[in-house]
């Protein structure tokens, strides 16, 4: 048999029992597109927090007071309780070679009120100029807090955007008086809007000098969080050791007190993270295609026993076990071809659909796509394989009694 005569028989066997070849169809059409549904939704959300890791600053690396240990977050002293981190800290590592700049901060989550009465409970930061570059903001309307506002203790902010609107609106911030922990402070400035994933939003935070912060607001004399810019990204894990040795030596102390992170451990283990969550959505869609080979074999077994007669007819005028298995076996990779196809279409435009409605950013990989075809054409082989051979296996003689 021919490639043409088998693709002509395969599409007048599926032809002729629309209904039953349809609802098989969409087993397949199912599991297909859950899995490149939520494929996409998983590698939508690893991109995501890569751009949000990465918009935080460019080659960072961040120092925070206490233990960081995998799994168990931060122990020894909490973020925000600990006082392991100074400002000569900060000062001291200006002098490690290649760190281009340092920002020291002392951030906690306070209530800003407006003069209208609005308020909101925003992240509120001590930091100084260094903030800026360091954290790659920029400054959409007035001016950035200067070393100056550091000496003098100035109560000015720089607000977010997000914080901006919740306070006035769209009212222009810029002179207005906020009050933060009761005390008056004055918007020298509002920030271009950045976004934020994960665990920190920076459109939502009030940025004040880190003077003000630590002597007026906090009455603390230690930092929360000291960020470091490294010119080469290349050069980050030779600077992370010496900072890691210039604080050991600093605190006079065998185990560290606190932790220095790069961007890239704070990338892996989230990845590691959405990695492991997409397998396990994908495994769950898989189900569903495994139902569907079962249905796709269900059918096939039913249509061999329906055609028993015509494959004894077959057999009797000459085909051979190969030519009807054959015959049984694309029809079989036809349903779940034609599945497939319908299939990435439907988990596409629902991959779509979740990005526009849902607000979740996707991203449909040609991998995903290629995987999902394969996936759907094993399936057809795998499940369609014992119809065929228990087709090819009937006696011609018992096929054209059989009633």
């Amino acid at each position: 048999m021919n490639p043409s005569d088998l693709f002509q028989e395969t599409i007048s066997a599926l032809l002729s029992n629309k209904a039953r070849s349809s609802l098989t169809i969409l087993g397949i059409v199912i599991g297909i597109a859950s899995v490149i549904a939520m494929v996409s939704i998983g590698q939508g959300a690893q991109g995501a927090i890569q751009t949000s890791i990465e918009g935080l600053g460019s080659n960072l690396l961040t120092i925070m007071p206490g233990i960081v240990q995998p799994g168990r977050g931060i122990v020894s002293a909490g973020r925000g309780t600990a006082q392991t981190v100074k400002n000569e800290d900060a000062e001291a590592l200006r002098a490690i070679q290649d760190v281009l700049y340092v920002s020291a901060e002392h951030q906690r989550r306070l209530q800003i009120v407006s003069q209208a009465g609005n308020n909101t409970n925003s992240t509120v930061i001590g930091a100084t100029s260094e903030y800026e570059p360091v954290h790659n903001v920029s400054i959409d309307r007035g001016a950035f807090i200067s070393d100056q506002h550091n000496r003098s203790m100035s109560r000015v902010a720089v607000l977010g955007p997000t914080v901006a609107a919740d306070l006035f609106g769209s009212d222009d911030a810029i002179g207005k008086t906020i009050r933060i922990n009761k005390i008056n402070f004055k918007v020298i400035g509002i920030l271009k809007p950045k976004g934020g994933a994960g665990f920190f939003n920076p459109d939502d935070v009030a940025i004040v000098p880190l003077t003000t912060m630590q002597k007026i607001l906090a009455g603390a004399d230690y930092l929360s969080t000291i960020a470091v810019t490294v010119s080469d990204k290349d050069k980050m894990p030779a600077v992370q050791e010496l900072a890691t040795e210039l604080l050991l030596e600093r605190h006079r102390v065998a185990e560290p007190d606190f932790s220095v992170i790069s961007q890239a451990d704070i990338l892996g283990a989230l990845t590691q993270v959405t990695e492991t969550f997409t397998i396990f959505l994908a495994s769950i869609a898989g189900i569903s295609l495994l139902v569907g080979g079962i249905g796709i074999m269900n059918m096939m077994l039913t249509t061999v026993t329906e055609r028993t007669r015509e494959i004894g007819l077959r057999k009797a005028i000459g085909a051979k076990n190969k030519d009807i298995g054959l015959q049984f076996l694309a029809e079989a990779v036809m349903l779940t071809f034609l599945g497939g196809v319908i299939g990435v279409a439907l988990g596409w435009v629902v991959a779509i659909l979740v990005s526009q409605f849902a607000g979740i950013v996707t991203s449909v990989s040609i991998r995903a796509v290629l995987l999902a075809f394969g996936v759907s054409a094993a399936i057809g082989i795998v499940f369609g394989y014992y119809p065929a051979r228990r087709a090819a296996g009937l006696n011609p003689i018992e096929a054209l009694r059989y009633e």
